[in-house]
């Protein structure tokens, strides 16, 4: 099938989080099956970095840059750039009505840029608020459509809403007509709402998900848009990219190591600790957190949890993650209080990220939602033992491990709070001092198998429900 990905990200062009691993994982998967798939993103200010040739390409009122595919590189989607033009800014999001500008212009690029390839999608694929009109403008274009489109939600908590003045100002004069009245309101249009009545099917990041946001705890508002969509609004996992998260072959690895020579693990646990000055020995929990720091992940559960892990166990704590400037200063705090058990980096380092995930014991995710969370499962594959409350895709991948039955790869808490955060955790220590049970968590996590190869039927067999 030929099939068009529309997206704000897509690693390692543009990656600001899981949004760009998830989007290229599927795409590659896709390719490696047969399947032609070309990928839009705008063009922004970094793109598109050194050593990289383009191909200039123009359709209607767009300009389009192919990336040129490096010489021996694995079969990989074509990648085209729209031009932004006057709507450039140094970084990927602007948060402001420029973003409203730029995503109206991707939308509206994607009905064109076929024309430019002499290809025609079967399949229009979007990602999040950023493609969404893309459904819109293409049901616009009336009965003789041959695509179909298909409008993924990463994370509905993010919508894209903006003053509808943003239409006149950037849109083509058919799309205020083509938005549904629901998503036109109070003087506001909602780009995920206006995608979610569009699209001919609307899909998320996991089968929990799926069935949370229909509900008013998860759905943000949008619950009334989803349940109406009934069957044809479905929830398929995310998958993981084994050739990127592996620890037999992880790049950033200085070296590497498999269920059967952990000995390994526990280097690059030495060498985390020495890089962060943390005290940290066979004998001594590490804690690997990478986030964003918002409330939706808990991270603030963490913060009200951690004087009393600090006083009562023995773990200590590696934590890499930014967002939240009151949460990155209380976990700052942690870190200069107890240097030698807390460790905080402010930003996001992809090496630094590997090598957390590869030496750690245990990865914490508190999410109060979490539609997939690709963490936990980058955690199992290095052997980390992931401690997740039990929501959306987190309550889809981790099963609470019974050392009774040795089934089981997590710990797994129910309550969004500092109590349930602490049970979970400690339940998990627990087990790393329990010589006989951590092992067989440990094989149970490395062997479970959440590759992309596994999920990307499920998208075909969608695709071809629509064709």
């Amino acid at each position: 099938m030929n099939v068009l990905m529309v997206c704000s990200e897509f690693a390692p062009w543009a990656k600001t989080g899981g949004l760009a691993d998830a989007v290229t994982g599927l795409a590659n998967a896709l390719v490696a099956r047969g399947h032609d798939v070309r990928v839009l993103l705008p063009r922004y200010a970094h793109l598109p970095g050194p050593g990289v040739t383009l191909r200039r390409l123009r359709a209607g009122q767009h300009r389009f840059d192919e990336i040129e595919p490096a010489a021996g590189d694995r079969p990989a989607p074509r990648v085209y750039l729209l031009e932004l033009d006057e709507l450039t800014a140094n970084s990927i999001y602007t948060a402001d009505a420029r973003d409203a500008g730029r995503f109206i212009r991707l939308a509206s690029a994607a009905l064109e840029l076929p024309a430019a390839l002499h290809w025609r999608p079967d399949i229009l694929h979007c990602h999040d608020w950023h493609a969404a009109l893309a459904p819109v403008l293409s049901r616009a274009a009336g009965a003789t459509r041959r695509t179909r489109t298909v409008l993924t939600l990463h994370n509905v908590g993010y919508q894209g809403v903006f003053a509808d003045d943003v239409l006149e100002q950037y849109a083509p004069p058919q799309l205020r007509a083509a938005i549904a009245p629901d998503a036109l309101a109070g003087g506001d249009v909602n780009f995920l709402r206006a995608g979610v009545r569009a699209a001919d099917i609307v899909t998320t990041v996991s089968p929990t998900y799926a069935a949370e946001i229909r509900t008013p705890q998860f759905g943000m508002g949008l619950e009334d848009a989803l349940n109406a969509r009934g069957a044809t609004l479905v929830g398929i996992l995310n998958g993981v990219d084994y050739d990127v998260w592996d620890p037999r072959t992880d790049p950033f690895l200085a070296t590497h190591f498999d269920a059967t020579s952990l000995a390994t693990k526990l280097e690059l646990k030495s060498a985390l600790a020495a890089r962060l000055g943390l005290q940290a020995d066979a004998t001594t929990p590490v804690i690997g957190i990478v986030t964003r720091l918002a409330p939706q992940k808990g991270i603030d559960l963490l913060a009200m949890a951690l004087p009393e892990l600090l006083r009562e166990t023995r773990a200590t704590f590696a934590v890499l993650g930014s967002g939240d400037t009151v949460l990155a200063s209380t976990l700052a705090g942690f870190a200069r209080e107890q240097p030698a058990r807390v460790a905080f980096t402010d930003g996001y380092d992809e090496a630094l990220a590997h090598l957390i995930f590869a030496a750690s014991d245990l990865t914490l995710v508190p999410s109060r939602y979490e539609p997939c969370g690709l963490t936990q499962m980058y955690a199992l594959r290095y052997g980390t033992i992931p401690v997740v409350r039990a929501t959306g895709g987190l309550a889809d991948t981790i099963t609470h491990f019974d050392p009774a039955t040795s089934t089981g790869n997590g710990s797994v808490f129910r309550d969004a709070d500092a109590g349930g955060l602490s049970w979970g955790l400690r339940t998990a220590l627990d087990w790393f001092d329990d010589r006989a049970a951590w092992p067989r968590l440990v094989a149970n996590a490395m062997a479970a198998d959440f590759s992309w190869g596994n999920q990307v039927p499920h998208y075909e067999d969608l695709y071809r429900s629509l064709l």
